[in-house]
């Protein structure tokens, strides 16, 4: 069962606007669905889907090897021109490596100019999904629409910006010393196929940490926690257990280390899982790993702050924590927690095709500025639902929720 979704602005034609897309890959790493432990790459990879799901013309400028659903691929960096910046390191191992001052991202950025110039049409959309990494491209054209659709980062520039949480944008307003809000900013939150992310009712006696091995993301509290309760625990991710720059030192008997993963063992992973821990030190702007844990019906237990204080309903989806006492007592509980309660949460909030709607909002609000702006009518408007919430019925029959809309369902998660 899942929510059907309908745009809330149609056209003469009875359908929905339709737009051009330039849409900006990355320099350091071709975009295809291996690289899963790249959350940038992930999401422009599911963002071409959605645009094109809708109907839209989508332009990808990307890197040698990229694999994504588009009108048309562009090749803007070469994988020589990679190796000659980054060598032939293994990115299981060690951390992506990119700087955007570097030569892939000089190179890239070269190259893309003149190819968006000789495809842009007055009213397209140059989509930055880098930030301040792709800022040179954006400086260097003209008559675009420049979007930052996915913002998780520090180096923000645009004037339209869609941010991956509240928890983020409001943190960007502070560091920036932004005292006033922005017509034209967005909250457009990740998304997921819940086809990648398969449902799994029955669960092994294990909690897992997905993730890079840093100490800002908890590593150390979730070896911590499992150790009180005597549970096993699997950490997969890049990086290594022990890393003395990170001050990790993993040797517990308990620990299982499962290295870093692609896309079907980590949705094997978490769906077995008794719990996933996220335990994340800094403001979290996002944190996939709690909705993609979620998708498969495995609770998940996180800090109180950063974006999780909106993707994890305490006591129905999962825990966030405090204490220490708080990791424990949330872990030793996590049975109050039901499978199907996590998993209706995250397909209607953070699916595809969910959030293809909201894109699909915040786009046609831009254009919008080139009619009449904030003052343009839209009497064939149905409703304002890209900014609702849905909730499971565990949630709303506690009485800690009363949505104020009915939702209708179908059959499949499809992208319409």
């Amino acid at each position: 069962m899942s929510v059907a979704f309908a745009p809330a602005i149609n056209d003469q034609s009875g359908g929905w606007p339709r737009f051009r897309f330039h849409l900006l890959g990355l320099a350091h790493l071709p975009t295809h669905p291996t690289y899963s432990p790249c959350a940038y790459t992930q999401k422009v990879i599911k963002l071409a889907r959605m645009l094109k799901a809708l109907g839209h013309e989508v332009i990808f400028y990307g890197g040698e090897g990229s694999e994504v659903v588009c009108d048309e691929f562009v090749q803007v960096i070469s994988a020589a021109d990679r190796r000659a910046c980054y060598g032939d390191y293994d990115w299981r191992r060690h951390f992506f490596q990119h700087d955007g001052r570097d030569d892939a991202h000089q190179t890239f950025n070269r190259n893309a100019i003149p190819a968006i110039q000789a495809r842009q049409e007055p009213g397209d959309f140059l989509l930055c999904t880098m930030g301040a990494y792709h800022q040179p491209i954006a400086d260097a054209l003209q008559h675009l629409w420049v979007v930052e659709p996915g913002i998780g980062y520090e180096g923000v520039f645009s004037r339209f910006r869609a941010f991956e949480s509240y928890a983020w944008m409001h943190f960007i307003y502070g560091l920036t010393r932004q005292y006033n809000g922005s017509w034209y900013d967005a909250v457009i939150p990740n998304y997921f196929d819940p086809a990648d992310f398969p449902y799994q009712e029955e669960k092994a006696d294990y909690a897992l940490y997905i993730g890079r091995l840093v100490q800002r993301k908890g590593v150390d509290v979730a070896v911590q926690v499992t150790r009180e309760l005597g549970i096993p625990l699997i950490i997969a991710g890049q990086g290594s257990l022990t890393n003395p720059a990170e001050g990790l030192d993993i040797r517990d008997g308990h620990v299982e280390f499962a290295g870093a993963v692609g896309p079907e063992q980590r949705a094997a992973l978490l769906g077995r899982a008794r719990l996933v821990l996220a335990p994340t030190y800094y403001i979290e702007p996002f944190g996939g790993v709690a909705v993609e844990a979620q998708l498969c019906g495995t609770p998940v237990l996180t800090t109180d702050w950063g974006a999780f204080s909106e993707t994890v309903l305490h006591g129905v989806t999962g825990y966030r924590c405090r204490t220490f006492d708080d990791f424990v007592w949330a872990a030793g509980n996590i049975e109050r927690i039901q499978p199907a309660d996590c998993r209706t949460w995250a397909i209607q909030n953070y699916s595809m095709a969910r959030v293809q709607w909201m894109f699909q909002e915040f786009f046609s609000k831009i254009a919008d500025i080139g009619r009449q702006g904030w003052y343009e009518p839209h009497p064939e408007r149905a409703g304002l639902e890209w900014l609702r919430k849905d909730y499971p019925q565990q949630g709303v029959a506690a009485g800690l929720w009363q949505p104020a809309w009915e939702v209708q369902t179908t059959n499949e998660y499809a992208i319409a």
